[in-house]
């Protein structure tokens, strides 16, 4: 008598057509990698000095995602998107990325230097109010594009990440951008 995983294997051996797809979605399953890990990057909390890294090294420019411990967007964004090779890869290629609890106590040296808490960077700062926002600045501190709440999914997510580095955001908002380009 066969188990059912010994049915499945046997039913995918007489499908040779099966067989081409499922290594590509197996791959893709077992993909997934930690985001503190692939995404983001370690920072000793002094902005000012990340953003000289980020010009050195060639970066687009900065994104902060403001999160929080009990946030399930938050959560969603790091275990379906945020932790997908082909993001981590292009904002990696393209930002200097840090994440920032917005209910944090650590100290952090802003933009201009002013040294203050995490929770008051964000809400004095940046007035965060619900999480998560992917806040992207520009090469000399200053903002540019701010999104708030989860992506749909790792390819809108994408999308978000193209129109902030090709400079789309000068131009037009990011809902026309989508549609422009489907």
């Amino acid at each position: 008598m066969l188990t059912t995983a010994a049915r499945t294997l046997l039913a995918l051996f007489a499908a040779p057509t099966l067989l081409v797809l499922v290594p590509f979605s197996l791959q893709a399953a077992a993909d997934p990698r930690d985001p503190y890990a692939h995404f983001f990057q370690p920072t000793f909390g002094d902005f000012q000095e990340e953003l000289e890294d980020a010009r050195a090294d060639g970066k687009r420019g900065v994104l902060i995602f403001f999160e929080m411990d009990e946030c399930p967007f938050c959560h969603r964004m790091k275990q379906q998107v945020l932790n997908q090779p082909e993001v981590q890869e292009f904002y990696r290629e393209h930002f200097a990325i840090f994440s920032v609890d917005v209910e944090g106590d650590v100290e952090i040296t802003d933009f201009q230097g002013n040294t203050l808490r995490q929770a008051d960077f964000a809400f004095r700062e940046f007035r965060v109010r619900a999480t998560p926002v992917f806040q992207f600045f520009n090469l000399d501190g200053e903002p540019t594009v701010r999104f708030t709440g989860a992506t749909r999914d790792a390819q809108e997510f994408l999308q978000l990440g193209e129109f902030v580095a090709e400079g789309h955001y000068q131009q037009m908002n990011f809902t026309r951008f989508k549609r422009e380009a489907r």
